[in-house]
């Protein structure tokens, strides 16, 4: 029954998902509990937790508009999104921001000054008073009120303070084993940012958030399967590690 108790506790500690998410559930529900499933990371959140807002990332990852989009529910709309911003990514690490900024904005400019003088040309040959073509979008209100910008920068205080109150957390080394994990993560990503720059990171990231879920949604079974059995050898190695370790066996134990 401890042991039980324990792996339960270890499994959770480290945001591991449960095998048994999407077993039983209806069709219609199959949708929202896929696995890599991004609910469970709700559970490594307390409910006072600022994450846990309409803002997070989290909540972002689960919303239906951002699940479509990866997982391809429209092909016209998810193809626009992963081009743009795999060719803005590729303009990057070709160039520098200054230039990559100044060409976007210069094709915008060249785009709305052609058309402008199109419609005028159109409209002196016509002898019609259409009036100007951007009228419409000249007219919206596109101000930022007030109240938005306070809830905004609330959002973004919470969430910093809350990465703050974890960064002390973990360099203040409340609990050994988050800060050895911590440390073992760093001294992973020398070598990484030994071989990647930072846009290059950008880069594959984006190419995975477009074809990981769906390849996952279509192997999942698979998937599901040798996931489980790597997080039996993890739970397995922090149990172990965390037996050896005192202070950490003791507050279990507790």
């Amino acid at each position: 029954m401890a042991d039980s108790t324990q792996s339960s506790v270890i499994s959770s500690s480290h945001g591991l998902p449960d095998a048994s998410i999407g077993q039983g559930l209806p069709s219609a529900e199959k949708d929202a509990k896929l696995s890599l499933d991004f609910s469970y990371l709700d559970d490594l959140l307390s409910p006072e937790d600022p994450f846990l807002s309409s803002t997070s990332p989290v909540s972002l990852i689960q919303s239906s508009q951002v699940r479509d989009l990866i997982y391809w529910r429209d092909l016209k709309k998810s193809g626009t999104v992963f081009a743009v911003s795999l060719l803005l990514l590729l303009s990057l690490a070709a160039f520098s921001i200054v230039s990559v900024v100044s060409y976007l904005l210069l094709a915008l400019l060249s785009v709305t000054i052609t058309f402008r003088v199109y419609k005028s040309v159109v409209q002196a040959v016509q002898k019609s008073d259409e009036g100007h073509p951007f009228k419409a979008y000249m007219e919206k209100n596109v101000t930022l009120s007030q109240e938005s910008f306070r809830r905004h920068v609330d959002t973004a205080l919470s969430h910093f303070n809350c990465i703050l109150k974890q960064l002390m957390r973990l360099f203040l080394v409340e609990d050994l084993v988050d800060s050895l994990k911590l440390a073992v993560v760093m001294w992973l990503l020398t070598y990484v940012g030994a071989i990647f720059n930072g846009i290059t990171l950008l880069i594959i990231a984006d190419i995975l958030i477009f074809s990981v879920p769906v390849f996952y949604e279509k192997y999942k079974a698979q998937i599901d399967h040798y996931v489980g059995m790597v997080r039996e050898h993890i739970k397995c190695a922090v149990s172990k590690v965390q037996a050896k370790v005192p202070g950490v066996a003791k507050r279990k134990a507790e």
